[in-house]
């Protein structure tokens, strides 16, 4: 199970990081309604892609090692991240009155992928070899 998450979340942390450094206007008009129009919003979406790409280079790295203790953290860390996520972007979609088509659709995907990575990291870790 360790595996397939870290798998999974890898494609994904990947997907959205590219994303926002090629297209970081783009993706946050897709999520918050308006685009980034300053250098230095671009410039914070473009460091908030390498910092999501960096994530999933990392659980593309582990899902080989799902037994190890890093693995273990890393699932943690993305228990933050994820919960982080809902709790921000859902607290946008609520205060805004525009919002754009990809919102909700994100809160949900980091809602399921926070409920998986919580399920995940309370199973009693598996000995080597099982």
């Amino acid at each position: 199970m360790m595996k397939k998450l870290l798998f999974v979340t890898a494609v994904i942390e990947l997907g959205a990081g590219a994303a926002l450094m090629c297209f970081p206007s783009v993706m946050m008009a897709l999520l918050l309604g308006p685009g980034l129009d300053t250098a230095a919003a671009l410039t914070l979406g473009r460091v908030t892609g390498v910092a999501l790409f960096a994530l999933g280079v990392a659980c593309w790295l582990a899902r080989h090692d799902a037994h190890s203790r890093a693995a273990r953290g890393l699932v943690a860390a993305m228990v933050v991240y994820n919960l982080g996520a809902v709790a921000f972007l859902g607290a946008a979609g609520v205060r805004s009155q525009t919002v754009g088509v990809a919102l909700w659709p994100a809160v949900v995907l980091h809602a399921v992928m926070a409920v998986w990575c919580i399920t995940t990291f309370l199973r009693k870790p598996a000995q080597i070899g099982e």
